[in-house]
């Protein structure tokens, strides 16, 4: 494999490194010793590259990224029915991504990963094939997720948690250290060990600016849906009748009435009556 002269001018690419032909490489991009870059891989301006990480294209990735040693992106998703289609990853400006984090292309030509801006993957994460992910995440170490997961913006999976495929987690939602969930967490919701919820994210609430208004609602629904007994249907008419003029409740709501795998019952109840 040799350089194209799709690499810009003020490129620094350390003479070890293996890029391909089919690279596009932005301005101000540094690619460190040994690194990798195998196949169209489109690089933005500003990005840093670290030693003996490997990007895999087709991914395309935006501004100010930066890759640490032995992470590896785009490479084929772990899915036994993969044909070689030619899919990709699709990141956008200022990630990190850590040491060993790995993030896996779509598994069909309509199917791509994408991942938005701001979101810092700690060391081991794993984001698989068909994730969509949002702005201002944090996966911490050893986060997983499944295939086909959403992730919505400033979502926290504390370290060595894991999403089963095809889960939706909520804007702000936060899933505690060593859990798990095979279930939708809802916005502003806390989800703890196996599929139980134990409360709101309030500090992540305050820290991202909600008003005493919009946490208070938020408050008030969590009460309804998860403390007073209601069927989901049930408790989805009260809280839009006596809060859905809350903004915050209205998000609660619009991710509940699209929920398919379901959402876990609070700490104490059984699980079916959050079903």
């Amino acid at each position: 494999m040799g350089n194209r002269m799709a690499i810009a001018p003020s490129a620094r690419i350390h003479p070890t490194a293996v890029i391909s032909d089919e690279a596009d490489i932005g301005d101000n991009v540094s690619v460190g010793p040994f690194a990798v870059i195998d196949g169209p891989v489109t690089i933005g301006p500003d990005c840093i590259i670290k030693a003996h990480a490997c990007l895999v294209g087709p991914l395309t990735m935006g501004r100010g990224n930066v890759v640490f040693p032995n992470a590896v992106l785009g490479e084929r998703p772990q899915h036994l029915k993969y044909n070689d289609e030619p899919t990709g990853v699709d990141i956008g400006a200022h990630n990190t991504f850590r040491e060993g984090v790995t993030v896996h292309r779509g598994t069909t030509q309509a199917m791509v990963t994408r991942i938005g801006h701001h979101n810092y993957f700690m060391v081991n994460a794993h984001v698989a094939h068909d994730c969509q992910i949002g702005n201002r995440c944090i996966f911490a170490n050893g986060a997983l997720l499944g295939g086909h997961c959403i992730i919505e913006d400033s979502v926290f999976l504390s370290g060595n948690s894991a999403v089963q495929q095809f889960c939706r987690i909520g804007r702000l939602a936060f899933l505690s250290g060593c859990s798990t969930t095979t279930k939708d967490i809802p916005p502003f919701v806390m989800n703890q060990r196996i599929d139980t919820t134990v409360g709101l994210n309030l500090i992540g609430m305050r820290r991202a600016g909600m008003t005493p208004t919009q946490i208070n609602g938020v408050r008030r629904a969590f009460r309804i849906l998860f403390r007073e007994g209601c069927t989901l249907p049930v408790a989805l008419a009260r809280i839009d009748a006596e809060l859905g003029q809350i903004d915050s409740v209205q998000e609660m709501l619009a991710f509940l009435r699209r929920c398919h795998k379901g959402i876990s019952p609070a700490r104490g109840q059984h699980r079916e009556d959050a079903a």
